[in-house]
């Protein structure tokens, strides 16, 4: 859509979002590729809550928590269903994202869907919301293929506040693979070469899962070294250590999910002797403690999502549409 004479924009900058949302989710879900991921996603999963539930069965029958169990459980050597969770859902938001816009440039298709009533707002949202639109599907299924099969092996149906966990562990996960979503996007932007941007995705995610972590450590070294003669130096350094891995999206999903799914769970980072006085240790927070805990962890997840968006959006609208 063109630009008036001055400043301003004719219409709405909503027009063809709807129409470039539906038509990326259809080629999404009938590509060859999410395919793949969708039969290796589902194949780990079933076989990590068989091995979980099959677990739960001769170990914790009566806890009261059986469901969130089996998403935490694991059998040796199949890891657990979340841990899978973290694995495969960063690659399949790349995979949805990676070439979204790049794609469009090699294929000289992008000046002429923008010759169309459709702004580039228009077009950057309705890929991102189809992207995920898709992983909350995806994520859905999964969902109510766990509970599904938890009735099945277990028998014990879940009480509401463990759906109410579970949902919330659901919106966790969703956020966490907007995170991925967003810097494949942006990817997809700053690059022409869609397997330049596939490797810079990827690299990113590999960095902040097995690199971070020792990075963090060295720096919570440096910046609060351990004095064997205060004390209180182990403590600044153990806190500095669970600052520095907040940065990692990685910890703030883990961190969300250890308090949703774990209702014993009453602090994340060091806690101090005089801290547990009163406290009734292994009995479960109510969920609107839990919410509180993890509440820090579910917006720094959600903003960051939104900060990579802003920063694809800032970056395609100075880019030059024409091959």
């Amino acid at each position: 859509m063109r630009l008036s004479a001055g400043t301003r924009r004719e219409g709405s900058p909503w027009t063809g979002v709807w129409a470039v949302f539906f038509k990326e989710v259809a080629d999404h879900l009938s590509s060859t590729r999410m395919r793949i991921l969708e039969v290796l996603i589902l194949l780990s999963a079933v076989g990590a809550v068989y091995a979980g539930a099959r677990t739960l069965q001769q170990t914790v029958s009566e806890d009261p928590f059986l469901l969130l169990q089996v998403f935490t459980a694991a059998q040796d050597p199949l890891p657990s269903f979340v841990a899978f969770l973290s694995f495969f859902l960063p690659l399949a938001a790349i995979a949805l994202g990676f070439d979204a816009i790049n794609s469009e440039y090699n294929r000289n298709t992008l000046s002429r869907v923008l010759a169309q009533p459709i702004y580039r707002d228009a077009l950057l949202w309705g890929k991102f919301l189809a992207g995920l639109a898709t992983l909350a599907l995806i994520l859905l299924a999964l969902f109510l293929l766990v509970v599904g099969l938890s009735l099945i092996f277990l028998g014990v149906p879940p009480n509401t506040e463990e759906v109410a966990r579970a949902l919330l562990f659901l919106l966790a996960t969703l956020a966490y693979a907007g995170v991925w979503l967003g810097i494949a996007l942006l990817f997809s932007v700053l690059f022409r070469s869609a397997a330049t941007s596939a490797l810079a995705a990827i690299a990113v995610w590999l960095f902040f899962a097995l690199f971070w972590g020792i990075i963090a450590q060295l720096l919570a070294q440096a910046v609060s070294p351990y004095d064997p003669f205060r004390p209180e130096s182990e403590l600044r350094q153990a806190e500095a250590l669970v600052a520095f891995s907040r940065v990692s999206p990685n910890t703030l999903y883990a961190e969300a999910i250890q308090v949703l799914l774990n209702p014993a769970v009453r602090s994340l980072g060091p806690v101090l002797i005089t801290q547990l006085q009163g406290a009734l240790l292994g009995s479960p927070l109510p969920l609107g403690q839990s919410l509180l805990l993890a509440w820090p962890q579910l917006t720094g997840l959600i903003a960051l999502t939104l900060l990579l968006f802003a920063l694809t959006y800032v970056l395609f609208q100075r880019r030059e549409v024409r091959a």
